[in-house]
């Protein structure tokens, strides 16, 4: 999203995280900017059951965490990494000065919270009113536009996991499970070797 470079020439430093590896938690306050060099991070609570709800996923050359840093709020969720990642971190005065000084930045960092408030929008009406299969294909096709899935032959890849599609709609996995079985009946997805395509 902002050129690595860009961000070193701010203060930026590069730190890997092992798959699993607490980033930032929920209830802390935010000390930096985090932008993915590579890997994939998730955003998530729990409940209490020890149920994980994903806030979201995030990929490479994307950022995360940004609404509390600018409100200089505690964190709503927990950061983990999903496989072992490199981060640039950039710290919070860095990163408003980087701002400041370049407009276009802003506005592209404006119009990426803005796209996430608009999924968490649509995926907040269509949890609450509609059935698994719309669920599970609505974050799908989301998934084909704003996480860049890989078209192949059989179609887009959808790069999440049984239970992130679960966790991220607030449905169980075996839930899912009928639901994509029943959407692939439908014609609407694929299944070929345990592999979802749209």
């Amino acid at each position: 999203m902002i050129a690595a470079a860009l961000l070193e020439k701010y203060g930026a430093v590069k730190k890997s995280f092992e798959k699993g590896e607490l980033i930032f938690e929920e209830g802390t306050l935010p000390a930096s900017y985090y932008q993915i060099i590579s890997g994939e991070i998730k955003m998530c609570n729990y409940n209490d059951d020890g149920r994980e709800f994903i806030q979201g996923i995030f990929y490479k050359e994307q950022s995360f965490g940004e609404p509390p840093l600018f409100l200089n709020q505690k964190y709503p969720a927990n950061s983990i990494a999903v496989e072992d990642s490199q981060l640039l971190l950039l710290p919070k005065l860095n990163f408003m000065k980087l701002l400041e000084e370049n407009a276009a930045i802003s506005i592209k960092i404006i119009e990426n919270l803005a796209q996430r408030l608009y999924y968490k929008s649509v995926m907040a009406a269509e949890i609450s009113t509609h059935e698994p299969e719309h669920r599970v294909l609505k974050l799908i096709d989301h998934g084909i536009v704003y996480f860049n899935f890989k078209k192949e032959p059989n179609g887009y890849l959808i790069n999440f996991t049984r239970q992130q599609i679960g966790d991220l709609t607030g449905l169980r996995v075996e839930t899912v499970i009928r639901a994509i079985k029943a959407l692939e009946k439908k014609g609407e997805l694929k299944i070929i070797n345990r592999k979802v395509y749209r």
